[in-house]
């Protein structure tokens, strides 16, 4: 169930575009060991002006922000595996490793409204948050 949003500041094709949502997902499904049936991704593509970064990032085209919203529990080898595996998918778009930043923010199951309109923590999520 987490929610994950990708800031570009370059245009991608429309094929591209799916395919970094799903590899960005798919990372996390990796990493954090949750389902794959209720997925949540966005990208967000921002102007180069509006979207300033790393200034060691060999080509600024390519800054990408990537945000994932959880829920609370994970390990530090699962933040780890997710920040390691991110990485890993999205240089297969050509994105530099120097240039991602991942922003992992943990909310308590209570602060999710799922399932049409019940909090987290009042369904069974089908995995385990504490990986």
């Amino acid at each position: 169930m987490p929610s994950v949003v990708i800031e570009v500041r370059r245009s991608y094709p429309e094929p591209v575009q799916a395919a970094l949502l799903c590899a960005a997902y798919d990372a996390v499904v990796d990493a954090l060991r949750v389902s794959p049936v209720h997925r949540n991704a966005t990208l967000v593509e921002h102007p180069p002006h509006r979207f300033i970064g790393r200034t060691d990032c060999p080509d600024p085209d390519r800054l990408t922000n990537v945000t994932i919203y959880v829920m609370a529990g994970r390990s530090i080898e699962a933040k780890r595996r997710l920040h390691r595996l991110m990485v890993e998918r999205l240089s297969a778009f050509g994105i530099p490793p120097v240039c991602v930043l991942v922003r992992l923010i943990e909310l308590p199951p209570e602060n999710f409204g799922v399932r049409g309109g019940q909090a987290g923590s009042d369904v069974d999520l089908g995995y385990p948050l504490d990986v």
